[in-house]
């Protein structure tokens, strides 16, 4: 569970809560047809916008963005540097007894073509293409909480021109005027509450967490290949590391052993 992503919403959540008690009733914020136009009009739109398969498929994909990564840059690289020290001492087929101590299938996949003897060529585009249909998976879970993010607060307008006619059809009442537009506005903060405080965020969110592991898999592919051309583990090392940033390289701790440039 990702703590911190928990934290914004219930702060998020309170703040707002709080706001509305420190100025008035929560009632005055509460009316169940507001509610059913902006929730039921927000899913409408998304189940129109979707195909139920990729709907779900989204869905799924959302969990990452209540989930703490478990691997780290600086561990793939230390499996990497490990990796190219058995192959320049036992060589490439030594590989595969390795990867069986390894949980990462993309690494795992990469490993078997380089021991299979595969172009490096084509080792690179078969990763790469996985990489791309990753991402775009990826994109889908992004994508429906952006369409959410756009839906809510256009159906919370729409509530509230709903709002404003049924007022002005009761203009000749000037005692239902604020009321009516009490219950207008409504509509608005829904959509907005729900939008900023929810679907944009989580989008963000899993928007942050793919470059994360997009990240990942370009460093596996970066190091895979430097280890099927034969290189140094420590030239492989500071290769790998230019994808760090500087606070993560400082921390990084030298595996590259005794190998001799």
């Amino acid at each position: 569970m990702d703590i911190v992503t928990l934290i914004g919403l219930v702060a998020g959540t309170g703040f707002v809560l709080f706001g509305i008690l420190s100025s008035g009733s929560i009632m005055n914020f509460y009316d169940f047809a507001s509610i059913l136009i902006v929730l039921g009009g927000t899913i409408g739109s998304t189940l129109i916008s979707y195909h139920g398969k990729k709907l779900k498929k989204a869905l799924q994909i959302t969990k990452i963005a209540f989930t703490t990564r478990k691997e780290l840059p600086t561990k793939t690289i230390d499996d990497l540097i490990n990796l190219s020290n058995i192959a320049r001492r036992e060589g490439l087929l030594a590989l595969e007894e390795a990867s069986q101590k390894i949980d990462d299938e993309f690494l795992k996949k990469g490993i078997m073509l380089i021991v299979d003897g595969t172009d490096p060529e084509l080792v690179r585009n078969i990763l790469e293409t996985e990489l791309t249909f990753l991402e775009e998976r990826h994109s889908e879970g992004q994508g429906l909480f952006e369409l959410l993010g756009t839906f809510a607060p256009a159906y919370g307008m729409v509530g509230t021109l709903i709002g404003l006619i049924n007022m002005l059809k009761t203009l000749e009442d000037p005692s239902t005027v604020g009321p009516q537009m009490s219950v207008a506005l409504v509509t608005t903060f829904y959509g907005s509450v729900l939008a900023n405080l929810f679907f944009l965020p989580i989008a963000n969110k899993l928007k942050v967490r793919s470059k994360e592991e997009i990240l990942l898999k370009e460093i596996v592919v970066e190091g895979l290949l430097s280890i099927q051309a034969g290189e140094n583990p420590r030239i492989i090392e500071e290769k790998l590391k230019t994808f760090l940033s500087p606070e993560l390289r400082t921390g990084f701790k030298n595996v590259a052993g005794g190998e001799e440039a």
